[in-house]
């Protein structure tokens, strides 16, 4: 289908307008829950790192699943009831009477949270296949103005009340529907609608819109690694920053920030730029490699002003693994099953979130304590670096990547 720009546009504010009720709750989130504890820290620590495992579980086995919807419904109809159901969770989790309840409520909102798959299958159906990885830079655009505004404004509205920022949530979800309803049209032809087939609509069935292409198996492969590579980096930031550099709270926002800005700058512009001159191949091949150089020179700064010079290299490399990735499989995935195979991204992506994460604490850990042969703080990214080369040695001993000829479903 031909891209037809004010899809473009509308299906980008949405996601924006989305990512900023997802960002706004994210400042207040452990406080709140501290307020279900008593005030007990330790308690509201665990509970928070439970909530945060559901909401990932969730998304990983339920993400192929709202793909497959969309495949058989259309793009339009899955994307807002996923909006509207988003919105009636933060609503409700604005008055839930207990933790047990805030918890479940969280749960649900980690089913609903699938947005992103639907909207980025959405840009395969409207954008040239030459052109994809740079619309879907632009997804990362979106993601990365909302991770700016979000916590902003969750932070205000926390000032006020703990729970205001879900109320406000809420209401930026079902005016999202009400935008959504009015502006985006349908973008699945109906003879490219397949029937939901739920032995492939999991994590696990979900696997084979992989091997569509020759080499997309030894693709996905290489980016797991990739993936749990930077999962690891963006959650041991903060422990590692605190500890290497003391930075306070708000120094490790300010440096949040600034991630949100340079991704959200690099996916709008440095991918639309870059990709064309290079071809996605080695698009890709690139932005792992000055990903794993970035990632070393994390594990090895000693000064705090080093991370952010860091991150003017390391950042806009990643920024072209994804668009790049998403771009090749789209290519060689018929058009039936483009909501399947962003469906089974978005649980490679969350799966990597759930094992990257607790990888690089305990590396992290480790290397900080007594038993460890030598003090070596900046030991996960050093890891995330090996993994990055070892993602560039197994796409790179793939070949060439070409699409299979495709069977009707």
């Amino acid at each position: 289908m031909t891209a037809r720009p004010a899809s473009l546009v509308f299906i980008i504010v949405t996601l924006i307008i989305d990512m900023l009720g997802i960002g706004i709750v994210l400042p207040i989130m452990p406080r709140l829950i501290e307020s279900f504890t008593g005030g007990d820290v330790v308690e509201a620590a665990h509970f928070v790192g439970l909530q945060i495992a559901l909401y990932s579980v969730m998304q990983f086995l339920f993400g192929p699943l709202t793909g497959s919807l969309s495949d058989r419904f259309g793009r339009r109809p899955v994307l807002l009831a996923s909006l509207f159901g988003l919105g009636a969770t933060y609503i409700l989790s604005a008055f839930a009477p207990s933790l047990a309840w805030f918890i479940a409520l969280r749960t649900v909102a980690g089913v609903m949270a699938s947005t992103f798959a639907v909207a980025n299958a959405y840009i395969a159906d409207i954008a040239p296949p030459e052109k994809r990885a740079e619309y879907f830079g632009l997804v990362g655009f979106a993601f990365g103005i909302g991770f700016i505004a979000g916590p902003v404004l969750g932070g205000i509205l926390g000032q006020i009340d703990l729970r205001l920022p879900f109320l406000a949530a809420g209401i930026l979800s079902f005016a999202n529907v009400v935008f959504g309803f009015i502006v985006l049209p349908e973008t699945l032809k109906p003879e490219h609608r397949r029937k939901v087939d739920l032995a492939r609509a999991n994590p696990i069935g979900a696997i084979p819109v992989f091997a569509h292409a020759r080499g997309g198996m030894v693709l996905i492969g290489g980016y797991v690694l990739a993936a749990l590579a930077q999962r690891g980096l963006e959650n041991i930031w903060a422990l590692y920053t605190g500890y290497r550099y003391s930075w306070s709270a708000l120094e490790v926002g300010l440096s949040l920030a600034a991630v949100g800005f340079l991704f959200a700058v690099s996916q709008g512009f440095v991918v639309r730029l870059v990709v064309p001159r290079l071809g996605e191949r080695r698009a890709l091949l690139t932005g792992l490699a000055i990903s794993a150089f970035g990632s070393l020179l994390y594990g090895l700064a000693s000064e705090g002003w080093m991370a952010y010079a860091i991150m003017l290299i390391h950042i806009p490399g990643w920024a072209l693994v994804t668009p790049s990735l998403q771009a090749l499989l789209t290519r060689a995935t018929p058009p039936n099953e483009q909501g399947l195979l962003q469906g089974a991204l978005a649980s490679v992506n969350t799966g990597t979130a759930i094992v990257g994460p607790p990888v690089a604490t305990a590396v992290f850990a480790y290397h900080i304590g007594p038993e460890a042969p030598m003090l070596l703080p900046g030991a996960s990214f050093l890891l995330g670096a090996l993994l990055l080369l070892a993602s560039i040695a197994v796409i790179a001993a793939g070949g060439s990547f070409a699409p299979r000829r495709q069977v009707a479903d």
